[in-house]
């Protein structure tokens, strides 16, 4: 449980820089999830169609997105979570995730703070674009979580 006490408008969640992207975790996410489509995993095809490199699909980093939220605020604390994918990754890339606190409000069951997320590639584009809403109980709770004020 993440208590309602530090988390303000402004407030910025401590970034989260990957390991570089590798083709083999498209590959090994591509397989999880049952896209065998080639341009993923085949440089050849992937050059033939157009593309410098194979390249990672969105739904991987939203699934780290995701993550990142759950531990800064507990998964418990999660209520709305979305994306919007606006660029492409490639091996090689190095992402950072990153969070801020746009809007908070107390309520009878807690304070709902509702954040502004991205992931930002290496050279300052934005791969995706994400939002969430997490409920943040009222009362004495553990204080393990970190944030940046």
């Amino acid at each position: 449980m993440t208590t309602t006490r530090g988390w303000q408008v402004g407030d910025t969640l401590t970034e989260f820089v990957d390991d570089p992207l590798t083709a083999t975790d498209i590959v090994r996410y591509q397989g999880a999830s049952g896209d065998f489509t080639s341009f993923h995993h085949d440089e050849a095809v992937a050059r033939a169609a157009g593309y410098p490199s194979v390249f990672s699909v969105g739904m991987l980093q939203a699934g780290i997105l995701g993550t990142y939220v759950a531990e800064t605020f507990g998964p418990e604390s999660v209520r709305r979570f979305g994306v919007r994918f606006d660029a492409q990754v490639w091996p090689g890339d190095v992402l950072t995730y990153r969070g801020r606190v746009v809007a908070a409000e107390d309520r009878s069951d807690g304070r709902a703070v509702d954040l502004e997320l991205s992931v930002d590639r290496q050279n300052g584009t934005t791969h995706i674009t994400g939002w969430a809403t997490v409920l943040l109980l009222h009362g004495p709770g553990p204080e393990g979580r970190t944030h940046h004020g």
